[in-house]
Formats: structure tokens, C-alpha cells, sequence
């Protein structure tokens, strides 16, 4: 299909809780689609449909060689301990933060043709599965930081060309 543009931060859609996907149609088929496509390009572990301006609850990813999709993804199971990552976001180019995220991941939800998929992993693979899940609730990873690292990122934040300030 296509290779979407990247919504950036600021952009209302990013801040929006995303609704289930009810519809398994042709628009539905597309969307996986361009959200494949997306996720393709070099340096993507994931995107979320938000990210490019759909407000529905799915999200691809690129983890290890392993690209796939999930539809409605729920996060069942969070383990290990909360410990701080680099992380950074097609949605807030040019910046990386240490943002805290569990160790370990276990996440539900349905393909295209309605069977359940199961995706679990740690690393990597339990660090994508929050942030795109996060997404899906509205939030961006700044959102995650806490104390003397969310003052940093939105004082680099404000100094981006392309934030909306």
C-alpha cells in the first residue's frame, strides 16, 4: 500500500484515546497495510495507527527480523522490574530520553481475521509493545518521564524546529 507521514507531537490525534477496531473490512485491510509499510523503513520498531493519523486501536512492528501487526492489543501481564531505557519516537524526532518501562511484556489481541495473537518479549520487543500500546491511550513516551528527566526533555523539546510551540 503506502508509507505514511509520521503525526508529530502536538498534533491532537497523538493525545486522543484511540477506539476498538469493530470493522474487519477492506479500510481495515488498508490500514495494516500502510501500517506495515510504514514500519518497514530503517530505525522503526513500531507504529501506532495514531501516528499517522488514524484513531483506531492497532499498531506493526519491527522487532528482530519479526514484523507483524496486532488489532485492540490489551498489555495483560507487566513483569520484572521498572528500569530506565533509551527511548525516542518517530513522533518526537531528534529526542531520546531515559524513560522508565518493565522488563518483561505480555500483550493480547486479534489479526485480521479475528484469531487471537499473543505477543510477549522482553527487551526490545517489552519496550515497543508499551510505547505502541501507550499510544493507542493517548500518551507519548515524554509523558512517561519523571522528575530532572521530563524537565530536560520538554526544555529540548521547546528548543526542536519542528515543535508547534
Amino acid at each position: 500500500m503506502t508509507v505514511r507521514e509520521i503525526r508529530l507531537f502536538g498534533d491532537p490525534v497523538l493525545k486522543t484515546v484511540s477506539e476498538p477496531i469493530k470493522t474487519f473490512d477492506q479500510k481495515t485491510q488498508a490500514l495494516i497495510e500502510d501500517l506495515l509499510d510504514t514500519t518497514k523503513l530503517p530505525g522503526r520498531a513500531g507504529v501506532a495507527a495514531p501516528q499517522i493519523g488514524v484513531n483506531l486501536r492497532a499498531f506493526s512492528f519491527n522487532v528482530d527480523g519479526q514484523l507483524g501487526y496486532i488489532i485492540n492489543p490489551v498489555l495483560v501481564e507487566v513483569s520484572g522490574d521498572k528500569v530506565l531505557v533509551d527511548e525516542g519516537c518517530l513522533s518526537v524526532p531528534e529526542l531520546w530520553h531515559k524513560t522508565p518501562r518493565y522488563e518483561h511484556v505480555k500483550a493480547t489481541g486479534i489479526d485480521l481475521d479475528g484469531e487471537p495473537i499473543e505477543l510477549h518479549g522482553s527487551g526490545l520487543m517489552a519496550q515497543m509493545l508499551q510505547h505502541e500500546c501507550d499510544h493507542l491511550d493517548g500518551l507519548v513516551y515524554l509523558d512517561r518521564l519523571e522528575g530532572e528527566e521530563r524537565k530536560i526533555a520538554m526544555k529540548n523539546l521547546r528548543a526542536t524546529d519542528w515543535f508547534m510551540k
